[in-house]
């Protein structure tokens, strides 16, 4: 922890010797999404050395955040999860995601989306839209990954995987970024093929509505 220190009585500094570590917001991201056995973690990150996933997992273990627990029933498989402390981060996690998002175009060359990037991503879009105006499901596929929301009673929640029986499918193309942005409507986005859908098309408006992540130097509406 030493080496960590910034040396400054700093609620900030306190933080960043805590998560400030490479590797240390995306894991604990993954964490938020649900336990995670270390092969889940390593497959939602890749690049990241196994070496290094363990030294970060062993710190959040040490300050607090995160801990060991075997699964009941069947599976008792060991998996990572939040504690109580690990999860009072997800605001100021949620903030950030929505902050680095602005600056979000078109994937640099390598990059990828992740399952439990996908549901983060959904579940902070979903805080800067509006609230839904009817119940619904949606699952939404962009790359690899698959995610679904559940809105019921103006609420929203967004879990990984694909859902049974969903009311609208979607699949990402170029310009998906915009629809979320809202500068591209979702008629012009089913007419020129940005986005791919099985269901009800008139779903894709209130999808649009909900789910807003501006671009940073866009003009406020």
């Amino acid at each position: 922890m030493a080496n960590r220190e910034y040396h400054q009585y700093c609620g900030l500094a306190r933080a960043a010797e805590v998560v400030g570590q490479r590797w240390t917001l995306l894991i604990l991201r993954d964490l938020m999404v649900g336990p995670r056995r270390f092969s889940d973690l390593a497959a939602g990150l890749p690049g990241i050395p196994s070496s290094l996933l363990t030294t970060r997992l062993k710190e959040l273990e040490a300050d607090g955040l995160a801990v060991r627990e075997a699964r009941r029933g069947a599976d008792r498989s060991v998996v990572y999860a939040l504690t109580v402390r690990g999860t009072a981060l997800m605001p100021a996690l949620d903030a950030l995601s929505l902050w680095g998002a602005g600056e979000l175009r078109e994937p640099r060359e390598g990059e990828t989306v992740t399952e439990a990037s996908l549901v983060t991503a959904l579940r902070v879009a979903a805080g800067a839209g509006a609230p839904p105006s009817r119940d619904a499901v949606v699952t939404v596929h962009i790359g690899d990954a698959t995610a679904h929301v559940l809105l019921r009673g103006g609420t929203v929640t967004a879990a990984p995987g694909d859902h049974p029986a969903p009311d609208l499918r979607l699949t990402d193309g170029p310009g998906f970024r915009d629809l979320l942005a809202g500068t591209l409507t979702p008629a012009r986005a089913l007419a020129e093929g940005v986005v791919a859908l099985e269901g009800d098309p008139a779903l894709l408006d209130d999808f649009a509505a909900v789910f807003t992540v501006p671009y940073a130097d866009q003009a406020p509406a």
